[in-house]
């Protein structure tokens, strides 16, 4: 997604993918993830701004190299860096027969220290080279997935860690021709801004979301309650819509990631433990709430709308669908699925229920139905659900205006 936006700025751009199927796809216009407008700019791009390989060949020719590798939950809540340091080493090695300067760039989310401690020791032992010739800079993405096109093209702001002016001059320079502020910070503290965003924004959603629990213990609508607190410029309304959950390849990890250092450095994270707890309870609501209308849910036939973690994208990552249909295959419930980009990644993780090619399948017959995730067309859905056996309707996500649906939260 990076290599392509790049390219859309202007630069000549040389994506490596190390896995040869998956730089044939991408070579070919076929991003492996769902991103709105991804494929648009692939098709753009590719052969001229943009080329594809899985090999290091080109590196030195390059001005600037960035990180962009995964870094999942490890043991112990710490990050998987074993693909950073695979891409130290082959990037370290690339770097032996330049003789300019070059400036390697840190995408990746990593803890604080990481870049000092790791990154740069590696790259300056296999690439041979002194600290004067390769610079090093971390600069953390802020990207929502489904608008992250959008969001690299239009960003809120640009963090630029660095610990020399030549690195951070030649880092913004990358970025000329997008209006945002750039804030220029040591390369710690860049890495510690993108984990305290992340875990800030989690927090908005479970305090929400307990909030939400709350109001609807008291008959309250917890959305005109959040409307009316997302009204303060202190705390603007973002992030304050009750539901199941937050999911994604980013929060959950973050959270765990922070609680695991702070842990290593004898500190308690009371907050973010308590962050995490409402988020892991959360989605399990909405199956008490299932159980208030239907009784027993063992046999029951159980459509559950929506696989992604959120709208807009076909990732399944700690999505809060997960457990809810964990819990229902314990409950010996009868599930039929559906999702319109994320059914293919969910059957590769649990196969023993029935994935259905459209919404109106899913609820044909069907003694009630969960709705997980925000899309638009589940909001088009009222004649579909007369399709149901019993029109019992749980909304995790606030999309629905039809008849006869509670809400986890309202």
């Amino acid at each position: 997604m990076s290599a392509a936006c790049l390219a859309q700025l202007g630069h000549w751009v040389e994506l490596i993918e190390i896995d040869p199927d998956r730089a044939r796809s991408i070579s070919q216009g076929r991003p492996q993830i769902y991103e709105k407008g991804l494929e648009a700019l692939l098709s753009k791009h590719l052969g001229e701004r943009l080329h594809v390989s899985s090999i290091y060949d080109h590196i030195a020719e390059s001005d600037l190299s960035f990180i962009c590798v995964g870094t999942p939950e490890g043991e112990g809540g710490r990050p998987d860096l074993s693909m950073v340091q695979s891409a130290c080493r082959s990037l370290g090695r690339s770097l032996r027969d330049k003789s300019s300067y070059h400036l390697v760039v840190m995408k990746s989310t990593v803890l604080p220290g990481t870049t000092e401690d790791l990154v740069i020791p590696a790259i300056l032992k296999h690439s041979r080279r002194e600290g004067d010739e390769i610079g090093f800079c971390m600069n953390p993405e802020f990207l929502r997935e489904g608008r992250a096109v959008e969001d690299f093209m239009h960003p809120d702001r640009i963090v630029i860690g660095c610990n020399d002016p030549t690195s951070g001059e030649l880092a913004e320079s990358v970025y000329r021709g997008i209006e945002a502020p750039v804030i220029r910070t040591e390369i710690k503290s860049a890495e510690m801004i993108k984990y305290a965003s992340n875990a800030f924004l989690a927090t908005k959603i479970s305090f929400a979301n307990e909030l939400g629990n709350l109001c609807k213990a008291l008959r309250i609508d917890a959305y005109e309650v959040m409307k009316g607190v997302g009204m303060d410029h202190r705390i603007n309304p973002h992030f304050l819509n009750a539901g199941a959950g937050f999911g994604g390849s980013c929060f959950p990890k973050d959270l765990s990631a922070l609680i695991a250092l702070a842990q290593s450095l004898d500190e308690k994270p009371l907050i973010l433990r308590s962050v995490q707890e409402v988020n892991e309870r959360q989605p399990l609501r909405l199956l008490e709430l299932l159980e208030g209308k239907i009784g027993r849910l063992k046999g029951k036939r159980i459509a559950v709308l929506g696989l992604a973690f959120k709208n807009d994208t076909d990732d399944i990552r700690e999505s809060r669908s997960i457990p809810v249909i964990m819990k229902l295959k314990e409950e010996g419930a009868d599930i039929v699925a559906y999702d319109p980009k994320a059914a293919d990644s969910m059957k590769r993780l649990i196969q023993d229920i029935e994935y259905c090619p459209t919404a109106a399948d899913a609820l044909r017959g069907a003694d009630a139905c969960i709705v997980m995730t925000e899309w638009q067309e589940f909001s088009e859905l009222d004649e579909e659900f007369d399709r149901m056996r019993s029109r019992v309707i749980i909304e995790g996500r606030r999309i629905l205006s039809c008849r006869d649906i509670e809400g986890i939260c309202w």
